[in-house]
This record gives C-alpha cells, structure tokens and sequence, in this order.
C-alpha cells in the first residue's frame, strides 16, 4: 500500500479523511508559514495556501500522496480567516450575520514518486442566520469559533447559526470528500 500523507493537523480533516478511506494515513503537518497576501482573492488564497503546504510535506516525503487542503471565508470578497480573539469572532459574526457568505477550500493531491500535482478550488454557498448580539455572545463564549475561518463551525454548536447550503456540505467543514475521492482516484487511490 502507498504511504498517504495528510499535511493537515485539523481534527476535522482528519475526521473527514478517515470517513473517505479509513485510517489509512499518516498526520505531517507542514512547516509552511500562511502569510496573508493583499493582492490575491479568497479562492487564489486558500489553494496558495493548500500547495504550500502540500509541495512543504511532498518535498520531504518522496514516493507518497500527500493531501492538502486551506478553507477560507469570504463575505463580500472580504476574507475571513481564523479569528485573532473574542472581539475579532464577535466581529466576523456581526458582519455575516443574515447574509450569505462564500466558503472556499483549495485542495491538493500530490504524488511525489510520479510527479503529479492536482489542484482545485471547491465553493460553497452558506446562508447565515440574522444573529442576535446575545446570540452571538454565548455562541463565543463556548470558544468553538476561535479556530474557524469566520468564525463559525458548521459541524458543531455553528449549525445553529447557518440557514441554508448550496454546494459541498463537507466544502464548509474543511475538507470536500467527493472532489478529493476523485483526485485520489487519479493518482491509484480508490476509496472502495
């Protein structure tokens, strides 16, 4: 069996991986460092980030199939990341607050024995819930958005807060499993 490598230390990825393929995998996470870039939009974003941290893990590990994946939130074509603190989480609420928000994830399959490299960006369309400041209080005060981008966990107590989803349910919680089962497929991993 070829070693496959997930450049991830998401519990949530981690989740998803094991769902699509079992525990057949090893957690690497990447030394790469993600530094923000003003010129490029969200999705350009989110899959600089994914190759980077891909091509980080691949570099060390040859003959493997590296998985790396980056989620961002977009609002407005503002990117929201992770939240610096409360007051920031508070924030990112107040402004999706009853407004649909895009969620990005660029995502990398790399087979460092082959050479082969596959990329793709996955949008979803997430429809917020009007969110009272209560409400988004006690939502903070139990610290899941504090590791979100925008601040919210779909997969946990943040489902509370979400309306409506057109497109990858698994898009919003970090890791797109049907695009993701089809690049694995491409370099001779079959999920069944």
């Amino acid at each position: 069996m070829r070693r496959i490598i997930l450049a991830s230390t998401s519990p949530r990825r981690r989740e998803l991986l094991t769902q699509l393929i079992g525990d057949s995998f090893e957690i690497i996470p990447s030394s790469y460092n993600e530094l923000m870039d003003e010129e490029l939009d969200p999705p350009s974003q989110a899959l600089r980030h994914a190759l980077g941290k891909g091509c980080d893990v691949a570099t060390k590990y040859p003959d493997s199939v590296i998985i790396a994946a980056d989620t961002v939130v977009s609002s407005g074509g503002i990117l929201l990341g992770k939240p610096a603190g409360k007051e920031d989480a508070m924030s990112m609420l107040r402004m999706i607050s009853g407004r649909t928000v895009e969620v990005f994830t660029g995502i990398v399959v790399i087979d460092s024995g082959k050479g082969i490299e596959d990329t793709d960006i996955i949008s979803t369309q997430v429809r917020m819930a009007n969110l009272s400041r209560q409400d988004i209080a006690a939502y903070v005060k139990t610290g899941e958005p504090m590791d979100k981008a925008g601040a919210f966990a779909i997969q946990g107590l943040g489902a509370v807060l979400v309306e409506k989803v057109e497109g990858d349910f698994f898009n919003v919680v970090g890791l797109p499993l049907f695009r993701l089962s089809q690049m694995l497929k491409k370099v001779g991993v079959d999920v069944f």
